[in-house]
């Protein structure tokens, strides 16, 4: 492969046509703190974004993590931080895969190598890490909400402050944002959202006369003869509402910001998001002015990375990658991951039922969907990030006659919680959820950590649920799934599962039959989807029998009942938290059923798991061969720990 084009700072001339801040060091190693940033003289700031954007490429090409979003707000962040005078001024991000740039400059340059590995720096802002990280995310669309609830903190306690939300074209296609806005308007808030635009630009009025026309709106002339206006003919009922009208006519014709306006926000906009000067002289103006604002900004993702920038998505979470060709260090592995025999079986599954409908919140690429998305467009539904709305869309094609396949992160379909007991579960219809990323999910920590589904899902009637423990397993079980004309979920984690033979045909299993992998003496562990293969390697130590459960509702209650007379321990194992999971179920049963055998539980523990490599985090919380196995022998009964067997 051909080496690709990359620049470094310092091989190329200072963008501003200065030598300051070049001679002797570089300017990013001068800046620990935004106030740092805010004694440099505005033409250093080109100058400034290049080195960040360096570092950027160099550090995650070492460390990996999210790339390309962060590239795209470079100058965004530099200028935020140079005119608003965070902390004190708040700035809350959407997502948070952007704000790399945002760590670099508010402190945490050096400790950069370390994100997203166990004691390192989270992925995503986060409270507990620094002060600049005013608000916690890793959910979409949650950035207006929450800077809206801060300027109503500040506005309540006379607190003078400014609020910037800093959210996504694709985050401002979510619900939430909207009921944000709208409420924000209504509140008169004094609150600035930003929308960096990266993707699907609303307008293509970016260049100089929309720059300039951006900065003319945005400044103190312009919004003081705006504010008198309304003052004045506002006491004249027709008058103030042709004049209203005409604005936003006028506005409608050379930007797209009605909505916005709408809303009660004062739209500027768009502007280029890599324009430095243009930036801060926006921002410059819209501090000036109170009460809602809203700023369109148009930025490309992968800036300055020409593999980044020609393709985004790949480039969106990356693992460590060489910088001169872009190509990922880490081999691929010779075991196809789960997204991947997923998204192989809806093809499959769509050749023999045209009935078959796939169903995506925006998550095409990690769900496997991009195959089918070629082969079948027309039975392809990327609904955007809009998760509540995916849910209820598939219960209404599944009233009509389709057969919809919703294929989901676990942590996302929390999100549509509601739709999915009262749209779907109540009405009995025929849904599939394929949730991906059940179980802990390494370095993206607990944001997007699938801890919670076999809690939340099996206390609600009509719900079939499934836990593979292989790729061929997971094959049959989506078979299964779609064969039943009841809501069914087949849960499964992030990556590759064991080596197997994945079968090309479509077969099915027993509805609530298990499976028992190995016949041993006195314990018995029954182990759920992911956690067999552990459960196998424990087993060998302790002469115990494994069963793969298969299903987490219903459960195999036969044979648990069985199990429970012949063994004098029973061991429940999962990969999703014990409070009120699948090993919760099992003891549920137990206590109906007015069996006493002594129940040990074994699952991830009632906290949330931070990031890290996801063996290690497997290991910390017991769930590794080891970790079980000691468990296990902390709880014998006193006869079998004497035993010799068992020493």
């Amino acid at each position: 492969m051909s080496q690709i084009e990359y620049t470094n700072v310092m091989d190329t001339p200072n963008p501003s046509g200065s030598d300051a801040g070049l001679s002797g060091s570089s300017l990013l190693s001068d800046i620990d703190t935004p106030a740092d940033l805010r004694l440099l003289e505005l033409q250093d700031l080109p100058a400034l974004a290049q080195e960040l954007r360096d570092f950027l490429i160099d550090s995650v090409s070492k460390t990996g993590g999210h790339l390309a979003a962060g590239l795209g707000t470079v100058e965004l962040t530099i200028a935020l931080h140079y005119v608003f005078n965070t902390p004190d001024d708040r700035l809350v991000w959407d997502v948070g895969h952007q704000t790399y740039p945002h760590k670099i400059l508010t402190g945490r340059r050096d400790a950069l190598h370390t994100i997203r590995q166990s004691g390192g720096l989270c992925g995503f802002p986060t409270r507990d890490e620094s002060e600049f990280d005013t608000f916690g995310v890793g959910h979409s669309s949650t950035s207006i909400s929450a800077a809206l609830g801060m300027a109503a903190a500040a506005a309540e306690q006379k607190i003078s402050r400014e609020v910037i939300a800093v959210i996504g074209d694709g985050a401002m296609s979510a619900g939430m944002a909207f009921e944000a806005l709208n409420n924000g308007g209504e509140l008169d808030a004094n609150l600035l959202v930003i929308l960096n635009d990266n993707e699907m630009s609303i307008s293509s009025n970016v260049g100089g006369m929309s720059n300039y026309l951006a900065r003319i709106m945005s400044g103190r002339t312009y919004s003081k003869a705006r504010q008198g206006s309304k003052s004045i003919l506002s006491r004249m009922g027709p008058m103030w509402k042709l004049a209203k009208r005409t604005e936003e006519h006028m506005k409608g014709m050379i930007m797209p910001g009605t909505l916005f306006e709408e809303l009660g926000f004062n739209y500027i906009g768009p502007i280029d998001g890599h324009d430095i000067n243009t930036l801060v002289k926006t921002l410059q103006n819209m501090q000036q002015l109170e009460g809602p604002r809203f700023l369109h900004v148009i930025t490309r993702k992968g800036k300055g990375y020409a593999p980044a920038e020609a393709d985004p998505c790949t480039y969106h979470g990356v693992s460590p990658f060489d910088i001169e060709t872009g190509e990922s260090i880490k081999p691929p592995s010779a075991v196809p991951g789960y997204s991947s025999i997923f998204g192989q079986w809806l093809c499959d599954m769509a050749e023999q039922d045209e009935r078959l409908a796939g169903i995506t919140p925006a998550m095409s690429e990690g769900s496997g969907m991009v195959e089918f998305s070629e082969r079948f467009p027309d039975r392809y539904y990327d609904v955007g990030i809009a998760e509540q709305h995916a849910v209820t869309f598939a219960a209404g094609m599944a009233v009509d006659g389709m057969k919809p396949v919703v294929a989901i992160y676990s942590t996302f379909l929390q999100r549509a919680y509601d739709q999915l007991i009262h749209d779907v579960a109540l009405q009995n219809l025929p849904v599939v959820f394929a949730i991906d990323r059940a179980g802990l999910v390494g370095a993206d920590g607990p944001t997007h950590a699938g801890a919670f589904d076999l809690s939340f899902l099996r206390c609600i009637p009509n719900m079939t649920i499934m836990a593979p423990s292989d790729g061929n397993e997971c094959r049959k079980m989506l078979t299964t799934a779609y064969g039943m004309e009841t809501p069914a979920a087949v849960r499964y984690p992030r990556g590759s599962g064991p080596a197997v033979e994945i079968g090309p045909d479509l077969d099915q299993i027993e509805i609530g039959k298990a499976n028992v992998r190995r016949e041993g003496r006195h314990i018995a562990i029954l182990a759920f989807g992911s956690m067999v293969h552990t459960a196998l390697e424990a087993a060998e130590e302790l002469n115990a029998s494994v069963i793969d459960m298969r299903f987490v509702k219903p459960l195999d209650e036969t044979l648990i009942l069985k199990l429970a007379l012949e063994n004098d321990l029973l061991v429940t194992l999962e990969e999703n938290t014990i409070k009120g999971g699948a090993g919760s179920a099992v003891a549920e049963f137990l206590a109906a059923s007015q069996v006493v055998t002594p129940l040990l539980q074994l699952g991830l523990p009632d906290e949330f798991i931070e990031h890290g490599d996801t063996a290690t985090l497997h290991a910390e919380c017991g769930l590794d061969p080891a970790g079980v196995t000691k468990a296990i022998r902390n709880v014998l009964p006193a006869n079998l720990a004497r035993s010799t067997e068992y020493a």
